[in-house]
């Protein structure tokens, strides 16, 4: 049997498209992996979010080299619609971009050179993804026309546009016969439904009736409405988790970003999310080092993520993607940018602590994926980790934390 190993340096966005190649390649009778390791043929679903994801998006070529010299490589994504050249001037077989990745499968042993054109309208994949047991990944959505001014993915990704509700919420149906947790993504879940008429709340409601967890992937603050909230926490299984895309913290350098809402705005949203559930888990994204960041400004962001009292925040230093209109701002000094990584991640550190601490002898709703040792482990519904000394791995349960653990909380 032929092994295929798929691997996704992405987003969930991503990861949902590498599920659906691997059902595909199931159907052809390939066996099929996700870790680096020797096989047949090997896909690449590639990032460009930022100038490391790109990098290792091209430095991937010599690893699976070293696994296998003779193997079939096929790459798609955001880096090759980026820069077609340098995967074809390496020598990959078969080198796409974003559209068409549906068909790649199709080409498996050919040589294949291009980059389609960004399609208007909703690519629909023929084949539901191949989730996990535990968890599964739903696109509903591609696309954003925000412009954000450091964010080359408009450029890569092109405008937004919905899979119609009455398809993804078959396909969420589908699924949640074979698995336990479905998340619902976009590369801009805030535009669903936006060029159709159709909007995320009337999906949620489609799906009222399943029984498996639904969680959403990265929102825009702006999709936040009391239709959409009521929609969501009248779900059976709802996951209070709420990951809203911050990115700064001082109204200025929001403006130069291109972001269209105000750190008011921002808190305004939150505050009406946590009125449905007080503990609902608010995570986020935080640049550091705009060019334009101000001492000031930097501090204002500070003090802002911890009015919000974030459960968690991932912290990137500023990456110039050539193409946006922040490009050509001068940078702020290296160790300046360093050193405002290092202060967000300590005061995200400290956030996060609290959040955990906070939830000590709440009861928390475990999906088990793994031993670890002694230990079950797994995640809530509020996305945290959870550790219960079990002497089987069962498939479900509520455990009690009863102390901070690790990354996570320990409880019975």
């Amino acid at each position: 049997m032929k092994k295929a190993v798929v691997f996704n340096l992405g987003c969930k966005v991503n990861q949902y498209e590498c599920d659906v190649l691997v059902s595909g390649l199931k159907e052809l009778g390939y066996q099929t992996s996700e870790k680096l390791e020797p096989a047949d043929v090997y896909i690449v679903n590639t990032c460009a979010v930022t100038a490391e994801a790109e990098r290792k998006s091209r430095q991937i070529l010599s690893r699976i080299r070293a696994q296998n010299p003779d193997a079939y490589i096929a790459v798609c994504g955001c880096a090759s619609q980026k820069n077609i050249d340098f995967f074809v001037n390496s020598g990959v077989q078969y080198v796409s971009g974003v559209a068409g990745k549906n068909r790649l499968i199709d080409f498996l042993g050919k040589t294949y050179h291009k980059i389609e054109d960004l399609p208007f309208r909703y690519e629909d994949s023929q084949k539901y993804p191949s989730g996990s047991r535990t968890r599964a990944y739903v696109k509903i959505q591609d696309g954003c026309s925000n412009f954000c001014s450091y964010c080359i993915i408009p450029y890569l990704r092109g405008a937004p546009r919905s899979k119609k509700v009455s398809d993804a919420a078959k396909e969420i149906i589908e699924l949640s016969k074979t698995t336990d947790e479905i998340v619902i993504t976009g590369i801009n879940l805030s535009y669903y439904g936006m060029e159709n008429g159709e909007t995320l709340a009337q999906l949620i409601r489609a799906i009222k009736d399943i029984d498996v967890r639904i969680r959403l992937g990265s929102f825009y603050v702006e999709g936040i409405n009391a239709e959409l909230l009521d929609a969501l926490f009248s779900l059976k299984n709802f996951c209070p988790h709420f990951h809203l895309s911050l990115q700064h913290g001082d109204n200025k350098v929001l403006k130069d970003m291109n972001r269209h809402y105000t750190v008011e705005d921002y808190r305004t949203r939150v505050e009406q999310i946590r009125s449905y559930d007080k503990r609902t888990a608010i995570t986020t994204d935080i640049i550091a080092g705009y060019p334009t960041e101000t001492d000031e400004a930097f501090c204002n962001t500070l003090e802002f993520v911890n009015i919000v009292s974030f459960a968690d925040i991932h912290v990137f230093p500023y990456s110039r993607r050539e193409g946006t209109a922040a490009a050509s701002l001068p940078l702020l000094l290296p160790q300046v940018i360093k050193d405002r990584v290092k202060i967000l991640r300590g005061a995200r550190d400290n956030l996060r602590k609290a959040y955990l601490t906070s939830m000590i002898d709440v009861p928390q709703e475990v999906i088990f994926e793994e031993k670890r040792g002694d230990y079950s482990v797994g995640y809530s519904q509020y996305y945290i980790r959870c550790y219960a000394d079990l002497k089987h791995l069962i498939k479900r349960g509520i455990i009690l934390p009863e102390e901070l653990y690790k990354d996570g909380v320990k409880g019975n």
